[in-house]
């Protein structure tokens, strides 16, 4: 058979133009069904169909191919890795093998209840057997605890990809979990590994990607790019045999004889699914892929539907998401010292220090009482010292003409009129925010307030640098300039240092985004997609981004998205085989 030219090399793709065109070219799945052709139809035949190409497909992939299994992986993009190669390719897992080199314990109990806790507080109940979750979202969490390790072990045993434990490099210590300071948490730090090869935040999801698509090739297996799935097919029994996809206007059925499964990633380049299911996202730092495709063809599939609206949140810079929806960078640990968030009103409502997924979520807090979202925009004001010692740190530019949506002013008054003036200009596209007249008058009282817990070191109103987390990751993401005039924090909180008296002073305005969204399908401890009566779909298999997050809306360290999307990866192209 002839493919399409097998890419290996990392890329990005940006910009909501190219996702634009993917939705208007039919990056969304049609509804039909498709009926299972003759044998002479078929285009391709394998035994495992994978579709997508991050670390959940090439997880899924790999697993099958070394069980014996036919594998064919089809990509739409016409480059490979997906979310996962613009990543820093972290992955979080339990109990993995530097743990029980090191003699770490970290009890099955334990591990359970820290994921509930955190995921799904509303629900958690350490009384029940299953924790307050009901019996096919327990035993979600349970597989992702049961089989990670052993996804990381079958993926080094495999020569594909080695892993080693992710650091600080500012400490040389393990990473803090995002909530290590939760009591059901019993291990907080070293969780997360990355790629051995490659490793680091601009290149470790590259890595671990082309790692996975480079072990693939050398086993001679077939990997279509610019090839879309549409629709699946179905035997007379009800069981996925393969599905249909278009290569360019070339439309292929693919015989997949023991399973289909679906990497293919979030919708957060869709806007309408955004608009109906997530409270808002302005900008994110998905590929351009992500249109939610899996979504309507589930669906059609007689899928029944996990949570729509869970995502791996981060605040982005407003006016950069409103030119073009796939940003470059997040605001993921917001940088700076002299350095606070305010609402429409000049109020903190947040620490500035909590991880990012957390954060974002701040800006969803509804207000009854006014009938609006005080919080849907926030507003990061900072000084000279902020700028100047820690520029380089998104979104702090080094050189000032870097940040186009960086407003300066000699006077907080100046500031706050030239904020006010920017909202103005988007208030067709923000729900019409503006700052509220007391705002100044609040703003100036928070950095105060402010001023005073730094020389003490400590926040009541949000308990920043706090806990390990805050002071630990600060140092990664506020690191001093090389260059900078200004003298290292001697305030007992590292992450809190009083704002000039004087100006200039600054401010960006923030609004929530995402990594990807995490909401879609249900699927069991196989990776099986559930059906609309709660039973599998025979065939039928997907993990990461593109199904309903197992950890809910934890993002429980770094790497709390691939951790995951490697385990029921694993797990789905394990069960695919051996079913």
């Amino acid at each position: 058979m002839t493919d399409k030219p097998m890419i290996g090399r990392r890329q990005v793709l940006a910009g909501a133009g190219v996702a634009a065109a993917i939705a208007a070219g039919g990056g969304i799945a049609s509804a039909a069904q498709a009926q299972a052709p003759s044998d002479a139809a078929w285009d391709h035949e394998c035994d495992v169909l994978c579709v997508g190409s991050g670390a959940a497909a090439g997880t899924a992939a790999i697993t099958a191919l070394a069980a014996g299994a036919k594998v064919l992986m089809v990509e739409k993009m016409p480059i490979l890795g997906g979310t996962t190669a613009k990543s820093g390719g972290v992955t979080w897992i339990f109990n993995h093998f530097i743990f029980r080199e090191q003699g770490i314990a970290d009890p099955k109990a334990d591990a359970l209840r820290y994921v509930v806790r955190y995921g799904y507080p509303r629900q958690y109940n350490p009384n029940s057997p299953t924790l307050g979750l009901d019996a096919t979202r327990f035993g979600v969490v349970e597989a992702f605890y049961d089989h990670g390790a052993a996804a990381i072990d079958h993926l080094r045993d495999l020569g594909a990809v080695q892993f080693k434990q992710f650091r600080l490099f500012q400490v040389d210590k393990p990473a803090p979990d995002y909530a290590d300071h939760l009591p059901e948490n019993k291990v907080p730090t070293g969780r997360a590994l990355e790629p051995a090869v490659g490793s680091g935040s601009s290149q470790g999801g590259g890595s671990l990607a082309s790692q996975m698509h480079a072990y693939l090739k050398a086993k001679g297996t077939p990997i279509l790019t610019r090839t879309r799935v549409t629709r699946l097919i179905k035997d007379a029994s009800g069981r996925v045999i393969g599905a249909e996809a278009k290569q360019g206007d070339k439309l292929l059925r693919i015989k997949a004889t023991k399973g289909v499964v679906f990497g293919t990633g979030g919708y957060s380049h869709n806007a309408a699914l955004c608009d109906m299911h997530q409270p808002a996202v302005y900008g994110t730092c998905s590929t351009p892929g992500s249109t939610g495709d899996f979504i309507p063809i589930a669906q059609e599939a007689g899928a029944m539907m996990g949570n729509m609206g869970f995502g791996w949140r981060s605040q982005v810079v407003l006016g950069e998401a409103l030119k073009t929806r796939g940003i470059g960078l997040g605001a993921f640990v917001l940088p700076g010292d002299s350095m606070i968030l305010v609402n429409k009103y000049g109020k903190r409502v947040v620490n500035e220090k909590r991880d990012y997924n957390d954060r974002t979520q701040a800006h969803f807090s509804y207000d009854p009482a006014h009938e609006e979202y005080p919080n849907h925009l926030m507003f990061m004001l900072f000084d000279e010292r902020s700028i100047d010692a820690f520029g380089g740190a998104f979104p702090f530019p080094v050189n000032k003409a870097e940040q186009p949506h960086l407003i300066e002013g000699m006077s907080w008054d100046e500031v706050f009129a030239k904020i006010d003036a920017q909202l103005a200009g988007w208030q067709d596209r923000t729900g019409g925010v503006r700052l509220a007249s007391e705002f100044g008058a609040n703003a100036k009282a928070a950095i105060t307030a402010f001023n005073g817990y730094a020389k003490k070191g400590v926040d009541p109103e949000f308990g920043r640098g706090k806990y390990l987390y805050d002071r630990e990751w600060h140092l990664l993401f506020s690191a001093r300039r090389e260059g900078t005039t200004q003298p290292a924090n001697p305030f007992p909180n590292n992450t809190m240092h009083p704002f000039a008296a004087k100006g200039p002073f600054y401010a960006i305005v923030l609004a929530p985004g995402t990594l990807d969204t995490a909401g879609g399908p249900q699927i069991n401890a196989h990776a099986q997609v559930l059906g609309a009566n709660g039973l599998p779909i025979p065939g039928l298999y997907a993990a990461g981004n593109c199904v309903a997050a197992p950890t809910g809306q934890a993002y429980l360290g770094a790497g709390g998205t691939i951790g995951p999307a490697v385990t029921f990866g694993y797990i789905a192209g394990k069960h695919a085989v051996t079913a």
